[in-house]
């Protein structure tokens, strides 16, 4: 594509992080799944990120092709790399032979970023997307290119699925002038679930078994001559050797995973000392098996956690005030009388850019099979459209472009987080209504998805372009309808909850009727438990009628 440095450019502020990495991942293999399909998802969350979704259609480029590659936090120009004769299209984080793949930073130690690397963490999950179409051909392509190139970012854990397997990739550098990274990456067993959240989450790990297990050469030498590791092999640990745990780690990190894994297995109480931090030693695993079998409505749900039913509830401490909302404002940590304190890190925030489950479905052609349910914003009041991996456009409403962080317009960002602040200021009242609307969308798409499969997959046997063009058009339909939904569901509740009131319409009357439901009985003692008679009404003397 001759314009493929201009599409960099345009998103080169994407992935902008402040105070800390924030990024949530759960990874489910086939059998863990009611289809048997592999599904990963990801939270993009970062307070720049604009969210949008991406898009590269196929191409072919001439012998001797370069690409340019700039650094995806910051638009640094790193370098070129080498093009090959033949891309793949990729929709958002997923290509057209469903191979998905999601990141979260967990940084690691700082000594071993090697500056002078080509590429970065953000730019090697979508040139890979446009090379590889399995997910072991995508590690091998992965660290083939830092081995060639040098790895610029700090360490990473990625997820990668294809319609069969799914695995954790573990990776960070060498250190400055030693090119290359060291990394790690194990196939999740069949039948069981994972998840990381910005910490290194792979320990030990089976030095002979390249089926399920695959690592640079030197990974352990390299701990050895940094002082990282001593022992036997066999005792080797990458976490413990390139991300030691802190509290941090744990009460923002761990915690997340904990609790997405506690939805779905009801053993996990038994590492709650170990997410919030207590009992590091009680080490939760990299994989669970679940209780049941999960379907893309349960992993949107482990995305839209906020704690509940846990120690950490964000909804139930004095930060939730008066109308149990389950968001912090930032900074995460903060200071009184010089004794630091923390906010809770769920899994589904407030800063989130874009996030997605996606869906891997080896019964179908590959530009039908996979499923990338797309959200804009918070998981938590996002809705997950779904987006075909076999889509030759991408819905104008989310594309690259189409605003900027500083750009307010009508794109489905804005429209979404309209919706989403508004929640925030009265949150236990305006969130149910989210919820409802967000529920009969997403039980329409579900609902839809069978019929819509079978005939793209008809079509496909008589003409694959044909069936590629009838799922592009319905993607983008039902893109543009969700964002049509939204605008009126955000001038619904403007008009409803303005000012702190809530109107009810009756259609015999002109006016609605005016509810002012106040801030609730346990906020009001809070204020009376601080301020003792200072707001309690008092009877002058004399005084008989009605106070004002």
């Amino acid at each position: 594509m001759k314009k493929r440095s201009l599409l960099f450019a345009l998103l080169l502020s994407l992935f902008v992080y402040s105070e800390t990495n924030a990024c949530t991942n759960f990874l489910v293999t086939k059998g863990a799944s009611k289809a048997g399909s592999t599904m990963i998802s990801y939270a993009a969350d970062s307070h720049l990120l604009y969210g949008e979704l991406y898009f590269w259609p196929a191409a072919d480029y001439a012998t001797g092709s370069m690409l340019d590659v700039y650094e995806w936090d910051t638009g640094k120009f790193l370098g070129k790399i080498k093009q090959v004769a033949h891309t793949y299209s990729v929709v958002g984080n997923i290509n057209e032979f469903q191979l998905s793949i999601g990141e979260t930073t967990f940084g690691g130690r700082s000594d071993l970023r090697d500056r002078s690397g080509i590429i970065d963490y953000g730019s090697l999950i979508y040139i890979t997307l446009q090379r590889a179409k399995t997910a072991k051909e995508a590690i091998k392509v992965m660290t083939e290119l830092v081995a060639e190139y040098g790895y610029y970012s700090s360490g990473e854990s990625f997820s990668i699925a294809d319609p069969n397997e799914v695995w954790i990739l573990e990776m960070i550098g060498k250190g400055q002038g030693n090119t290359g990274a060291t990394w790690v990456a194990r196939r999740i067993p069949d039948g069981y679930i994972s998840g990381h959240a910005n910490q290194s989450r792979i320990r030990t790990f089976p030095l002979d078994d390249s089926d399920n297990c695959l690592y640079e050469k030197d990974i352990i030498k390299l701990a050895r001559d940094k002082g990282y590791f001593k022992g036997k092999d066999k005792n080797f640990s990458f976490t413990d050797a390139y991300a030691p745990l802190d509290y941090g780690a744990l009460r923002f990190c761990e915690a997340r995973v904990w609790s997405g894994f506690r939805k779905v297995n009801n053993t996990m109480d038994k590492y709650e000392d170990y997410a919030i931090g207590d009992n590091p030693e009680n080490v939760m695993p990299l994989w669970i098996k679940p209780d049941r079998k999960l379907d893309a409505q349960d992993v949107m749900d482990m995305m839209r956690d906020h704690y509940e039913g846990t120690p950490l509830d964000m909804t139930k401490d004095k930060g939730a005030g008066a109308f149990q909302n389950p968001y912090r404002w930032r900074p995460l940590t903060w200071k009184v009388d010089d004794v630091q304190y923390c906010n809770e890190r769920a899994v589904s925030t407030q800063q989130t850019g874009f996030v997605f489950v996606a869906e891997s479905r080896s019964w179908l052609p590959d530009p039908i099979g996979g499923i990338l349910w797309f959200g804009l914003d918070d998981a938590s009041s996002t809705v997950f459209t779904p987006m075909y991996c076999g889509m030759l456009e991408i819905p104008k409403s989310f594309s690259v472009g189409n605003g900027s962080l500083m750009e307010f317009n009508n794109s489905g960002f804005w429209i979404f987080n309209q919706v989403s602040n508004y929640a925030y200021t009265r949150y236990n009242l305006i969130q149910p209504e989210i919820l409802k609307a967000q529920q009969e969308l997403e039980n329409k798409f579900m609902a839809y998805l069978p019929a819509v499969d079978q005939a793209a997959a008809t079509l496909y046997k008589k003409d694959p372009m044909l069936a590629r063009q009838f799922i592009t058009e319905y993607s983008v339909n039902q893109a543009e309808l969700t964002v049509a939904r939204w605008h009126k569901l955000y001038a619904h509740l403007f008009t409803k909850y303005m000012d702190g009131n809530v109107k009810k319409v009756d259609p015999t009357q002109r006016d609605p009727k005016i509810v002012q439901p106040g801030y609730g009985d346990a906020h009001y003692r809070l204020i009376i438990n601080q301020k003792g008679e200072h707001f309690r009404m008092k009877k002058l003397k004399g005084e008989t009628g009605e106070s004002h």
